[in-house]
């Protein structure tokens, strides 16, 4: 379900429209988190560290109101719920997309993730059968502790849909702290805004205790 904003009485109209007027309107940057909560969590209850890392991080995702916007047109909507399309590996080493619908519940989203990585395992498919503008893209490149990251570009400067990228994780002490790297549109989205998503990512991250 989706609501579209009122632009003409939206705070940040001039924002939107000097943005949406450059060749490139997106933003990226990439910063550290402490998963060490959550993937001893993983560990102790069997549970994917993908599955429940993804789960806060769309916990957080939804919980942030622009995070929400996606250019349509010349209307801004407003999706109630934000799902998840990440990448999913093959034992060929390819990977295929797929929509894991949000559930605030891990156990209902960790069984939509787990339908998923099956139908993907068992195809060749690049695309999911179910797509919506309400997700965002993310991939796990668990392989490199990265400093910087950027997403492939359609071209397409309205494209509005956030990009996430989660990284190696490093000990530090007696902390786990993984890369994770967010790029979005500037006529939606802020810095203020990434950092509100980025405060409550990590409080769902110390959740898992």
């Amino acid at each position: 379900m989706k609501q579209y904003l009122d632009i003409d009485s939206w705070n940040r109209k001039e924002l939107f429209t000097h943005f949406r007027q450059l060749v490139d309107p997106t933003f990226g940057l990439v910063t550290k988190v402490d998963v060490t909560k959550t993937y001893e969590n993983a560990k102790n209850n069997n549970y994917s560290f993908f599955t429940r890392y993804l789960h806060a991080c769309m916990n957080a995702i939804n919980s942030v109101e622009n995070l929400k916007y996606r250019i349509e047109g010349d209307k801004i909507a407003v999706y109630d719920i934000i799902h998840a399309s990440a990448t999913i590996a093959r034992p060929d080493k390819t990977f295929g997309f797929s929509f894991i619908e949000y559930s605030e519940d891990f156990t209902v989203f960790d069984t939509n993730f787990k339908i998923e990585k099956e139908r993907i395992i068992t195809t060749t498919n690049l695309f999911p059968p179910k797509y919506s503008p309400g997700c965002i893209h993310c991939s796990a490149i668990p392989w490199v502790d990265f400093t910087g990251h950027k997403e492939p570009f359609s071209g397409n400067k309205d494209d509005s849909v956030p990009q996430l990228a989660f990284g190696k994780i490093i000990q530090e002490n007696d902390k786990k702290l993984m890369s994770v790297a967010i790029n979005v549109n500037h006529a939606l989205v802020d810095g203020y805004h990434i950092g509100q998503f980025f405060d409550n990512f990590q409080l769902e991250l110390n959740k898992l205790s």
